[in-house]
């Protein structure tokens, strides 16, 4: 046995006396924890008949009473709200934390680095709490790091990862206090990377499912944590053998449910249990995050908000329904399109939003208003859109993309069947503008025409009138005899 077990082993041992000293010492009150199960079961009783705040929206369908203290059910693609108890309430996380840990992890490296664990790192936790038994100088892929923070949830593998991440586990926890207020997060500070118990280490059901929102927006993470277990294998840097399996027991199916697209859980005797799931049916994907419940049941109260959610909400395409934001008839946003001359807009409701909304209501009965305050390039306008004050989701007026297709200059072999099968380019022509066009030169030549011949018809005229005149003089002076001493003899006299 090398010198760093045997360190280790002093340690735990050191540990655990001191531990039961202190539990000796304090008369077995060292934890503010119900005395017994039946205090525990008594609390969680009580705690159902607290007050449901969506339960109080006008024409809400009514949310299940659960034994939570706080919990939430979140639509993770709107972000619409739709259960809420207590959701601002601050309350320990435990490991649930990790879901922000892993969250970091990811954004800031690449899974094939190396994570090396320091003393710290191995012996800085609390002794018995969750570990896969990381010696001292071991080191694992930050992959392999992420599997055992969210199958096993293992806490001496949370701080290595924060210290490889920030440098040290102090400032990582700075910089999940700066994402969490990234991601919207009021209530909520965190002190370190695992979770276990510090007063000053809290967050809110809601500040909980915006992190978690993140996290299942990552396909990487949203696949890790939705691993029922994973081998451990040695390498040269780890030389234990091993497999940990995830104690989510929806994850697993022992507690059987559609759509499960993964979790965590968390544990301490201060926040008692808490979990976090997502799944997804119908085109929703909701987020569940259960606060200070006893077990089994958070796992129990998450399938009751599951079912509620998705039996009494359903998704509503806005483009649609929508008949207030109305551009289409309004030829300043038009622009012409096909041979006809016929015009489509410029501006449109995005095609693919959609609101979450109580199946007993319809789309007449929504409140809107539209802000024009968007930074996102395509982005002209945002409609937000409430049911009896409450949020139900947002539309985005956007600029109409054209779509031009790009001439292929190719001549690999591999594409030259592709484009002898290739549509051939038809060359579109505003059929009525040509003709508007022609008919307007045509008679602008027309009138030209019939100007001239009114112009030469009148010079005819005056040159006939004028013609008889001295015609009619001639005769004249031929009877009179010629008047030679007339100054008017001019170039008439033939």
């Amino acid at each position: 046995m090398n010198n760093f077990n045997l360190s280790r082993i002093r340690y735990r041992a050191l540990s655990a006396f001191l531990c039961i000293f202190i539990f000796i010492c304090t008369g077995f009150g060292a934890y503010a924890a119900p005395e017994s199960l039946e205090a525990a079961l008594l609390e969680a009783e009580e705690r159902k008949s607290l007050p449901i705040q969506s339960n109080q929206i006008e024409n809400w369908p009514a949310g299940p009473a659960i034994g939570a203290q706080s919990a939430i059910l979140l639509e993770a693609n709107t972000g619409v709200i739709l259960y809420a108890k207590n959701i601002n309430e601050k309350l320990y996380p435990a490991s649930t934390t990790k879901l922000m840990t892993c969250l970091l992890a990811v954004e800031n490296c690449k899974m094939d680095e190396i994570v090396t664990f320091s003393h710290d790192a191995v012996f800085s936790i609390e002794l018995g709490s969750s570990n896969i038994g990381i010696d001292e100088r071991q080191a694992m892929s930050m992959e392999e790091c992420l599997y055992g923070i969210l199958v096993a949830s293992a806490n001496e593998v949370a701080n290595a990862v924060a210290e490889h991440v920030a440098g040290s586990m102090d400032d990582f926890a700075e910089m999940m206090n700066e994402r969490a207020a990234e991601l919207g997060c009021k209530n909520t500070h965190f002190v370190n990377a695992h979770g276990l118990y510090d007063d000053l280490h809290y967050t809110s059901a809601y500040d909980l499912a915006l992190i978690a929102k993140a996290f299942f927006q990552n396909e990487l993470l949203a696949k890790l944590g939705n691993t029922t277990s994973h081998h451990f294998e040695a390498t040269d840097t780890q030389p234990d053998d091993f497999v940990r399996r995830n104690k989510h027991k929806l994850i697993t199916g022992e507690i059987p449910y559609e759509g499960i697209k993964g979790g965590k859980t968390g544990y301490t005797d201060e926040a008692r249990q808490t979990l976090v799931t997502c799944a997804e049916q119908n085109g929703m994907k909701l987020i569940c995050v259960i606060m200070k419940e006893e077990s089994p049941e958070q796992f129990y109260d998450t399938v009751k908000l599951f079912d509620y959610g998705f039996a009494n909400f359903s998704t509503v395409n806005v483009a649609e329904n929508e008949t207030n934001y109305s551009i289409k008839n309004s030829n300043f946003f038009n622009t012409s399109s096909d041979i006809f001359g016929n015009s489509n807009p410029i501006l449109t409701l995005n095609q693919d939003s959609y609101l979450i909304m109580p199946k007993t209501a319809v789309f007449d009965e929504l409140d809107s208003d539209i802000s024009y305050d968007t930074r996102q390039e395509d982005e002209v306008a945002v409609i937000n859109y409430y049911y009896h004050g409450t949020y139900v989701g947002t539309s985005t007026v956007d600029l109409v993309k054209e779509t031009a297709t790009a001439y292929d200059f190719s001549h690999d072999i591999e594409n030259l069947e592709a484009v002898k099968n290739k549509e051939p380019d038809v060359i579109i022509i505003n059929v009525k503008l040509v003709l508007i066009v022609t008919l307007a030169v045509a008679v602008l030549l027309i009138a030209i025409f019939v100007i001239r011949s009114v112009i030469n018809n009148y010079n005819i005229f005056e040159n006939r009138r004028i013609t008889r005149k001295y015609t009619r003089k001639r005769r004249r002076n031929r009877k009179e005899g010629p008047d030679f001493s007339s100054s008017r003899f001019d170039s008439f006299d033939l």
